[in-house]
């Protein structure tokens, strides 16, 4: 895939690509163990974009996908990978999705909790990691159900404990953890939604975003990203679908 000089100056406008990374999601991201650096699958793709680009790499680490989104309009980073939300779209030129995460419900021990239906009730209190994709998901689409917001997966997880909430939501693969945590407790079948993690730049890169959405779609249908999953031993991710001509429209 060509790279032409206006798509250089628009996604990397300091001769380097800086790319920002969430670290709060386990899947796509860790630290290495030997020297601390950002590690994991989203990494390996922002590597293989700056080698496909011809540029040096500056990886920019995030606690959180809220505090990567809220520093886009800063100008710190040119490419991040997160979840693609409606909220962050106004900030943000994003791909379609290279990988999904499902996210679900985990109830507690004895609950009389079996669908996802059964969820949105006006009694119903849902512990949920802030700033989240699915947060922002649940909070657009909840009419009745009560959020209890706290910050991490982890802290989600010990509110859920400590106030005895109804629910805990999160990523299928984070929840497995938490259900072997707590005996009897269980997820829920299905899903409320399937997160989806995407490549973004900061609007008004027009000519970069179109780039990231044609990687995007090359490295999903040359086994890039089916790859990296493997090698990184990752569970709970699935390549996305190939996106539509629509979709493609959509996100310009």
């Amino acid at each position: 895939m060509a790279v032409s000089p206006a798509v250089l100056s628009e996604l990397a406008p300091t001769g380097k690509l800086r790319v920002g990374i969430n670290m709060s999601n386990f899947l796509l991201t860790r630290r290495d163990p030997t020297t601390g650096e950002p590690a994991g699958l989203a990494v390996d793709l922002g590597r293989e974009l700056a080698r496909r680009l011809g540029l040096a790499i500056e990886l920019i680490p995030y606690p959180n996908p809220g505090a990567l989104a809220d520093a886009a309009k800063t100008g710190v980073w040119d490419v991040g990978f997160l979840g693609a939300e409606p909220q962050r779209a106004n900030e943000i030129d994003f791909t379609a999705a290279y990988v999904e995460i499902e996210a679900t419900y985990l109830v507690p021990p004895g609950s009389s909790l079996r669908s996802m239906d059964e969820v949105d009730r006006e009694s119903i209190r849902i512990a949920v990691p802030t700033k989240s994709a699915y947060e922002l998901y649940l909070t657009r689409s909840l009419k009745h159900a009560k959020l209890v917001h706290e910050k991490g997966a982890d802290n989600a997880f010990k509110r859920f404990l400590d106030d005895k909430l109804d629910a805990l939501a999160g990523l299928k693969p984070r929840l497995v953890t938490d259900r072997d945590n707590l005996p009897g407790s269980r997820i829920l079948d299905g899903r409320f939604t399937a997160v989806q993690q995407a490549v973004g730049t900061p609007k008004g890169r027009d000519k970069g975003a179109r780039y990231l959405r044609e990687f995007v779609e090359e490295i999903k249908a040359a086994g890039v990203v089916a790859r990296a999953i493997e090698s990184n031993s990752v569970r709970g991710l699935t390549v996305a679908p190939p996106s539509t001509v629509q979709d493609q429209r959509g996100a310009e």
